[in-house]
């Protein structure tokens, strides 16, 4: 009879492996007719401010302007859209698709210091850069407090 020795460290290992290995997968993932794996893709977006404005940038690489569309609504900026698989050639047969596409849709809620008829956007380089400026917000002001004077009249007298 042989003596196997216990190693919990190894087992530890093959734990974590395999856990790492199921995390890693993307259970979301269909391959359809095409070839193209669909999924829920969503664009990664860059949101900063400066005392002005706040700026949000958004990743659509090799989206065109037509395959989105963006709206502003009781202060939520929603980009929809879809990204489309394009097959270069009918020939082509694909052994591996990493890349996603689908119809996707991101909500922002904004706050209330943000001017909605003043919000720019350009499409440049698969970056879409947004721009909503901030409204003045009303700012302090001195009210003069002076004294109320009461005056009275004096009634007059009449003599018989």
């Amino acid at each position: 009879m042989n003596i196997i020795r216990y190693d919990p460290a190894h087992d530890w290992c093959r734990l974590q492996n395999e856990i790492g290995r199921l995390l890693s997968a993307n259970p979301s993932r269909t391959v359809t007719d095409e070839g193209a794996a669909h999924d829920t893709w969503t664009p990664s977006i860059d949101i900063y401010e400066n005392k002005d404005r706040i700026m949000l940038d958004a990743e659509m690489p090799g989206m065109k302007r037509e395959d989105f569309d963006l709206t502003i609504e009781q202060h939520v900026l929603t980009l929809h859209g879809k990204r489309r698989f394009e097959k270069s050639d009918e020939a082509d047969t694909y052994h591996q698709v990493e890349r996603s596409y689908g119809t996707f849709s991101r909500s922002i809620t904004l706050p209330q210091t943000i001017s909605e008829e003043s919000v720019t956007a350009e499409y440049e380089n698969g970056v879409l850069h947004i721009t909503l400026a901030k409204r003045e917000e009303l700012k302090a002001r001195r009210i003069e407090v002076t004294d109320r004077v009461i005056k009275f009249k004096t009634p007059k007298i009449m003599r018989v």
